[in-house]
């Protein structure tokens, strides 16, 4: 069955063009390698797919810049020198700007003063001015920000220290104070005194063991009371 041909043109599916980019990639750097092999010959191959990656074929027994060099003897052109001439005037200006950077940086300190003209002066002078509104007002933000934390820790300290004051009072006024401790079976517990002994009031939640189970238990109230009381032992 015949391939039929298609039409040269930009793919505009990307899936579909990076397919093709790299089948026929692949079968160019092939043909490439038969080329060196069964001719002696020397190639180069430089690709760049429409997503920025490199790729490159080069005969084994070379290098590419190898190969760029007996371009430049066999054509009698230097394709190196304007490329050279390019970074030394790139090279050139990161110098220029670096040295003004470091004179900017001495003049921020008072130094390299000299040269300087009044106008140069007077802006160097607002430059500085604006730095140090910068510096104060991050310096400010600084320790707002700790006065804030440690405001913060004080309440939390006082806070702590109530709690503490009253639970002390607590224990002073209440020796059976803390003896029970709620761990969700009840809904609430009271305690208090009655004819010299410690009573403990319970109330049950609906469907717990109900006093008639218990001897040891009573119900206030009459008529279906859910409090139910029983003493502490001393």
């Amino acid at each position: 069955m015949a391939r039929g041909k298609i039409q040269i043109k930009k793919i505009e599916n990307q899936t579909n063009r990076q397919v093709t980019y790299s089948k026929r990639r692949n079968g160019l750097f092939k043909k490439a390698n038969e080329l060196s092999v069964l001719c002696d010959a020397k190639v180069s191959i430089i690709m760049i797919s429409s997503t920025h990656k490199l790729h490159e074929y080069i005969t084994p027994t070379t290098t590419t810049k190898q190969l760029f060099d007996q371009y430049q003897k066999a054509v009698g052109v230097d394709i190196w020198n304007s490329h050279y001439e390019k970074m030394q005037e790139h090279l050139k200006k990161l110098k220029d700007v670096n040295r003004n950077l470091r004179r900017e940086i001495r003049q921020r300190i008072g130094e390299s003063l000299n040269d300087l003209g009044y106008e140069e002066m007077v802006n160097l002078i607002e430059d500085v001015d604006s730095s140090l509104s910068l510096i104060r007002e991050r310096k400010y933000k600084v320790i707002g920000n700790q006065i804030e934390t440690s405001k913060k820790k004080v309440r939390n300290v006082e806070e702590i220290h109530r709690n503490l004051v009253l639970e002390f009072d607590a224990r002073q006024e209440d020796p059976h104070y803390g003896l029970i401790e709620n761990e969700g079976d009840y809904n609430s517990i009271l305690g208090f005194p009655n004819r010299g002994q410690r009573i403990i009031a319970l109330r049950l939640p609906p469907g717990h063991l109900h006093p008639d189970h218990h001897p040891s238990l009573h119900s206030g109230g009459g008529g279906g009371s859910d409090l139910t009381t029983f003493a502490l032992l001393d």
